[in-house]
């Protein structure tokens, strides 16, 4: 007797993956709707804080993710077919975008520091540099994942590390807009 297919069986990469993913995006989106409820008892200061931030860097490092995660999906459908030099090269300049998205970063978290800008500055950069500086944490920890999946690309393991790639990518197209642009 076989088992009848779930409705979870059609996921790409393993149920794991999937728990780690969402319990990630719950912990943004709260961190999120936080920022948003308090942006709103502030919206002048929140609005002149945010002008010191980098949107066209910001805006760069958009790109580059999404850049990045369609490489990454790339190395993932060359590694399932089993084309490994492919999926290799793929992951690597994923990887390589995910080291210069970082750069921008920390030159941005670099300048806003030489202007005095801590977290204790406004509501405002706590939040910035907890959001931000969480999602940081993030594409380094992908970064190094690309980079261990790039030594040996096995299609499950490929899949289930793209996985959480694109869920870093997420974060930052949610974040980006919602920190930097919104008013």
């Amino acid at each position: 007797m076989t088992d009848a297919p779930g409705p979870l069986d059609d996921l790409p990469g393993d149920l794991m993956i999937w728990v780690l993913i969402v319990s990630e995006l719950l912990v943004f989106g709260a961190g999120l709707l936080v920022f948003l409820a308090v942006r709103w008892t502030d919206p002048a200061g929140f609005a002149t804080a945010q002008d010191q931030l980098h949107r066209v860097g910001a805006g760069v490092n958009t790109l580059i993710l999404i850049t990045s995660g369609w490489l990454a999906a790339r190395g993932a459908g060359a590694a399932d077919t089993g084309l490994r030099p492919a999926a290799r090269w793929n992951l690597v300049a994923a990887a390589g975008l995910g080291v210069i998205f970082l750069a921008i970063k920390a030159s941005e978290f670099s300048d806003l520091q030489d202007l005095g800008i801590s977290t204790e500055t406004h509501p405002f950069f706590t939040f910035y540099f907890l959001l931000t500086g969480f999602h940081a944490a993030h594409v380094l920890a992908g970064v190094v994942l690309l980079g261990v999946l790039s030594i040996r690309p096995s299609p499950d393991a490929t899949e289930n590390g793209v996985a959480f790639w694109h869920m870093v990518d997420l974060v930052w197209v949610i974040l980006f807009p919602v920190i930097y642009l919104v008013r």
